[in-house]
C-alpha cells in the first residue's frame, strides 16, 4: 500500500532529477550525494509501488507514471514553496530601503518621531529621508513616500493625515520692535523691513494671511532675499528685519524670548501634514 506521508525532500528530488535528466547533476543542485539522491528516489518509488524513472548507464527519463506524478505534484509543490516564502517573509518582517521626500519643516514637526519609532520596530529597514523645499514627483524621482501639506498632495495619491495642523508665524527680534514698532495688520508690513523668501524655482514666496474669511497674499518689501531658513533665522535674530516661518521652526526662539510674534490673529491653522504614496503600491 502506498505511503501518503511524503516529505518535501522526496518531491524536490523527483523534480530535480526530471529537470536535469541526470542523478549526478540533480544531486549537485540539491547539495547532496548521488547515492543519497538515488536512495531517496528508490524509497519513494517503493512507497508509491511504481517506477518513476527509466535508468540506463547513459540517460535518465521519466516513465509514464513519473510524468503523471510530476504533472500532479509540480504545481502543488510550487504552491508549497510560495506559502513557505510568504511565511518566512512575514516572520522576518519588512526589510530594504524606504525612500521618503519631505519639506524640512514637515520632517521636523511630524516625520522624525514616526521614523524613530519605525526603525525600532523594524530594524531591517533602512530609511533614506531627503528634505528639500521644492515639490517633487515622488514616483519619477524614485521615492516611496512623500510628506507635504494636504493642499500640495497630487490627487492621484493615497493620503494619510498626520494630524499636524500648521501655522505660519511673523517674528522679529525685541531690538527690531523697539526700533521700528509693531505691525498691526498685514498692510503695515509694507512699511517694515521684511526678509523675502526665494523658492527653489526662483519665485518669491508671498506671505499668507487670513482672518474672518479675509485672505491676503503679500509680496513684502525688504533689502534681503534669501533661500535658506536657517540664514533667515540668523538675520532676524540680528534685528535686520521680520521673518515669515512655520510656527514649529521658531518655537524654541519664541520660548527663549529671542523672537517675538506679531499678527498672530492673522495666521490661523492651515492644512494638515499628510503622508502620501502612489496608489499602485
Amino acid at each position: 500500500m502506498a505511503d501518503s506521508r511524503l516529505g518535501l525532500n522526496e518531491l524536490e528530488a523527483v523534480m530535480a532529477v526530471a529537470r536535469r535528466a541526470s542523478f549526478r547533476q540533480a544531486a549537485i543542485d540539491l547539495g547532496i550525494s548521488t547515492t543519497a539522491l538515488s536512495n531517496t528516489i528508490a524509497k519513494l518509488e517503493a512507497s508509491l509501488e511504481t517506477r518513476l524513472f527509466n535508468r540506463t548507464t547513459r540517460s535518465v527519463s521519466l516513465t509514464e507514471a513519473g510524468t503523471l506524478y510530476l504533472e500532479q505534484v509540480g504545481p502543488a509543490l510550487q504552491d508549497v514553496r510560495t506559502a513557505l516564502e510568504t511565511v518566512r517573509s512575514h516572520n522576518a518582517g519588512p526589510s530594504g530601503v524606504l525612500r521618503i521626500n519631505a519639506f524640512a519643516s514637515a520632517a521636523r514637526a511630524a516625520l522624525l518621531p514616526l521614523v524613530l519609532e519605525f526603525l525600532q520596530r523594524y530594524p531591517k529597514v533602512h530609511i533614506d529621508l531627503v528634505t528639500e523645499g521644492r515639490l517633487v514627483d515622488i514616483v519619477a524621482d524614485g521615492f516611496d513616500l512623500g510628506v507635504r501639506s494636504a493642499n500640495l498632495v497630487p490627487t492621484d495619491m493615497i493620503v494619510i493625515s498626520l494630524g499636524q495642523a500648521q501655522r505660519y508665524a511673523v517674528v522679529g527680534s525685541p531690538a527690531y520692535f523697539a526700533k521700528h514698532g509693531r505691525p498691526r495688520s498685514p498692510a503695515d508690513l509694507l512699511n517694515h523691513h521684511c526678509i523675502r523668501i526665494r523658492l527653489p524655482n526662483g519665485a518669491i514666496y508671498p506671505w499668507h494671511f487670513e482672518r474672518a474669511g479675509e485672505v491676503t497674499r503679500l509680496d513684502v518689501n525688504g533689502q534681503l532675499t534669501l533661500d535658506e531658513s536657517s540664514v533667515v533665522k540668523a538675520v532676524v535674530q540680528e534685528g535686520v528685519g521680520l521673518g515669515f516661518f512655520m510656527e514649529q521652526d521658531v518655537q524654541a526662539e519664541l520660548e527663549a524670548g529671542q523672537f517675538e510674534r506679531v499678527l498672530d490673529e492673522w495666521t490661523p491653522a492651515r492644512d494638515n501634514l499628510c503622508l502620501y504614496y502612489p496608489n499602485r503600491r
